[in-house]
């Protein structure tokens, strides 16, 4: 119990202090007659009686006032905000994994540019290509997937990096939850709760485009060489402008 009295203790005792001066006065009824007081215990009995039923007015009035202020209590505390946010900490979590993103070599996450480069670089070989670009442009592709790799490797290292980040979070939120004075801090918790799987929820999201990159790069890699190699034999096996058969000799004259 509160040793201080609240402010509905206060207002029922204020309350109950006017009810009771309101009762009618208990003094034995009596009626004076000839000088003498006579007892009427029929008149003293409705007394009693109304008294007994102004009292239990004033204890419902208490207990209602009591119940009132119960009331507002636990208002208060279902409307109290929760002092904790890990807001900031999962923006920088998702930042930090943009940040990787946004930061890949080459060929990047853009339309446009993987447009362009399936057009140029990944496209046929060219049959006017001369031999030393050819050569370019395997070498482009090759650092391409090189590239592709390396980047799946520092994204995933950066949401490696994330999961300590969380795991805090994580165990202030459940304790912060457990603890909840009221239904807001509650649910505030529970949102923010919500918040931190989204955000891993966004990293395993960028772990698969990131190995998804490297491996189309790859892919594509092979299936350019492949082309690429196709154009090579044909240049080999073109009569005239291929290869053209001539003398070897395995040793120099001897002088015989």
């Amino acid at each position: 119990m509160n040793p201080h009295p609240s402010r509905g203790m206060r207002l029922a005792a204020a309350l109950l202090s006017v009810s009771v001066a309101t009762i009618p006065f208990l003094a034995a009824p009596a009626y004076a007659q000839f000088g003498r007081i006579v007892y009427d215990p029929t008149n003293y009995a409705q007394n009693l009686l109304s008294a007994t039923r102004a009292l239990q007015q004033i204890n419902n009035q208490i207990t209602s006032l009591q119940n009132e202020a119960q009331m507002l209590i636990n208002q208060a505390r279902n409307l109290t905000s929760l002092p904790h946010s890990s807001l900031q900490q999962l923006q920088q979590s998702v930042q930090r994994t943009q940040q990787l993103l946004g930061e890949a070599q080459r060929i990047a996450y853009n339309v446009q540019n993987i447009d362009q480069a399936f057009q140029t670089t990944y496209g046929n070989a060219s049959m006017s290509a001369s031999d030393q670009q050819l050569v370019a442009q395997a070498r482009e592709r090759w650092q391409n997937t090189v590239g592709g790799l390396q980047d799946a490797m520092r994204v995933q290292a950066g949401v490696v990096g994330n999961i300590d980040t969380n795991r805090a979070e994580m165990s202030a939120l459940v304790g912060q939850s457990q603890g909840a004075n009221g239904a807001l801090q509650a649910t505030q918790a529970g949102n923010q709760l919500l918040a931190l799987q989204a955000q891993q929820l966004a990293d395993l999201t960028a772990v698969v485009a990131a190995n998804g990159r490297a491996h189309a790069l790859s892919e594509a890699e092979r299936a350019a060489a492949a082309e690429q190699g196709r154009e090579q034999r044909r240049r080999f096996l073109t009569p005239g402008s291929g290869y053209q058969p001539g003398n070897a000799r395995m040793f120099p004259n001897s002088g015989n």
